[in-house]
């Protein structure tokens, strides 16, 4: 055995409780490398020496390019336990592992066993359990629409507070209300909008006002009116936070232009070089810190007690007022991990049913250990279903590695919901990157329905929209035209969705990853659909598939058609 790739470490995403009776269990071990795996554990007070160890079957679970990844979930009569594993190896051989020790001798000293010291109810991540039956419409609000089923495509130029501030297409909440039927109707029970505060530029990233809605929008009351007519359809709303940095005209940065060294809210802000002026060069490096070098961005410093209590208050506001029902944290990986706790607990106590969603385009682990986040934008979702579905770079087996990565890398409660997305605001149009291929988009599509995590749609992404650079990919909702075709094709899968809880909340499991076709099965309990999908041109055989045939598209007997897909229920 590959000693040196067999890894294990408590108190992390190897080794947490789901609740206080369930533990979970992992152990990674080179690929290919071990045939079974079982686990023994005890009572941490057991009062006898030896201790007694119970031993259970741990089951093969997923890969990676290098790694299994081997699991087991313990209705455990203990909540603080001692333990190991006992690896079998293909070639035959076997060692106890324990405490970062590999050997073929237990011992007495019980402290030298792997621990989980108590699985402690606090230390437990909760997240809100409607996350896991969520399906996003992210609606960009600039873009989105002014009226049922239109957007005027004319933008407004305004001032707030002495500020201007503008829109550029002319979408309103007003119309994001007028148009909760359609949201409705295509399956969405949640919408996550980019920015809403007051603000300048038409993305409303670069933040004037925490507490009031841009005029561009509609105000407060409009946020308000559409709060309830989206909650009345039963559709939840999560909106953005812009934490990280403010807009270069908010309050505290003006009277730091204003007054210089003797502002008191000198301190709010990261790298000041006086004297701080607003350059007119967008080129120009400003003497301040700021959000990449957008000089309309200065740099919030969130440790600071003064910044941090005014933004915990803007937390809890609209979670209290609005009662909105979750944030979307913007550039989350740039502020400090005191502040997320801190907000975290704040808007958790006004309701321990928001959702909290960073914006970490990265691997996430260290914000995601319960503390933090309970979700954050999967962006490593999209990288992989370029590379399998848009390009082709990927094959099915190096696919299905990259999802048994997505799977194995956060706790398991926590992975059920994150924010799996293929196209944001922030990004060219996965239609686009597809070269407009409908077949490679709509097995996407699927995949990204049928994987574990909250499905998350940019508006137009149903109707096809399609671009390349920012205001293309931007561009006005396409309430005239666009592909219905497709809008139905989301619908059928988001109503599969609704009818198979297994979808939304059922382990992931690869069965066949060869060539460009790949199985896999969602269960829960005892109910299974399983995916079959053909990401290439040529005809693949199915391996033999148990169940009902629920929709297939290029299925002919056994044989899955190029970019053909199958779905089976049982």
């Amino acid at each position: 055995m590959n000693l040196a790739a067999v890894f294990h470490q408590p108190m992390s995403e190897y080794c947490f409780g789901l609740d206080e009776t369930h533990i979970v269990y992992r152990l990674r071990c080179a690929r290919g490398d071990v045939r079974r795996v079982t686990l023994s554990y005890g009572d941490t007070a057991c009062r006898v020496t030896p201790i007694v160890f119970t031993a259970v079957e741990m089951e093969l679970v997923a890969w990676d390019e290098t790694h299994d990844y081997w699991e087991v979930v313990v209705d455990s009569p203990y909540n603080r336990v001692y333990y190991y594993f006992t690896l079998f190896g293909t070639d035959g051989s076997w060692i106890y592992y324990y405490g970062d020790e590999f050997t073929q001798v237990l011992v007495d000293e019980r402290s030298e066993y792997f621990k989980l010291p108590f699985n402690h109810r606090a230390d437990i991540a909760q997240v809100p359990d409607w996350a896991r039956d969520a399906l996003v419409y992210n609606i960009f609000p600039d873009s989105f629409a002014s009226g049922q089923g239109e957007i005027t495509g004319k933008g407004l130029t305004t001032t707030y507070q002495g500020q201007p501030v503008s829109s550029r297409l002319g979408g309103t909440l007003d119309g994001v209300a007028a148009n909760a039927s359609y949201l409705k109707d295509l399956g969405f029970n949640c919408v996550y909008l980019n920015p809403i505060f007051a603000a300048g530029e038409y993305h409303k990233y670069d933040t004037l006002d925490y507490f009031h809605v841009d005029p561009c929008f509609g105000g407060d009351e409009a946020f308000r009116r559409m709060v309830d007519t989206l909650h009345g359809q039963g559709i939840r709303v999560i909106i953005d936070g812009v934490f990280n940095h403010c807009g270069w005209h908010f309050w505290a940065f003006e009277d730091v232009v204003e007054k210089q060294e003797q502002s008191p809210y000198c301190s709010w802000f990261y790298g000041l070089q006086f004297p701080v002026e607003r350059p007119e060069d967008p080129d120009a490096y400003p003497t301040y810190t700021t959000y990449a070098y957008e000089r309309m961005m200065p740099k919030l410093d969130t440790a600071n007690p003064d910044v941090r209590d005014y933004l915990l208050r803007v937390g809890v506001h609209w979670v209290q007022e609005f009662k909105i029902d979750g944030w979307r944290l913007d550039v989350a990986s740039e502020v400090d991990d005191g502040f997320w706790r801190a907000f975290r607990q704040a808007v958790k106590a006004a309701n321990p049913n928001a959702l909290l969603i960073g914006e970490v385009w990265e691997t996430a682990r260290h914000w995601l250990a319960g503390d933090m986040f309970d979700s954050t934008m999967n962006y490593d979702f999209r990288r992989h279903c370029l590379r399998f579905f848009a390009q082709g770079s990927l094959d099915a087996a190096g696919f299905a590695a990259r999802c048994g990565g997505m799977v194995m890398r956060y706790r398991q409660q926590l992975t059920g919901v994150q924010m799996n997305l293929l196209d944001s605001h922030d990004v060219p149009r996965f239609l686009t990157l597809c070269g407009g291929d409908q077949k490679r988009y709509r097995l996407a599509v699927l995949f990204q329905m049928t994987f574990v995590g909250m499905p998350t749609v940019f508006y137009g992404d149903e109707l096809g929209m399609t671009g390349l650079e920012e205001l293309n990919f931007r561009a006005p909702m396409v309430w005239d035209g666009g592909d219905r075709e497709l809008a139905e094709f989301f619908r059928r899968l988001a109503a599969l969705r609704t009818r198979f809880p297994a979808l939304r909340r059922g382990n992931f499991r690869v069965l066949c990853a060869e060539g460009r076709l790949m199985v896999y099965q969602r269960q829960l309990d005892d109910s299974k659909v399983t995916v079959a999908l053909n990401a290439g041109d040529h005809p693949a055989a199915l391996p033999e598939i148990a169940g009902a045939l629920l929709w297939a598209e290029g299925l002919r007997g056994n044989c899955l058609d190029g970019w053909g897909f199958s779905l089976f229920q049982e």
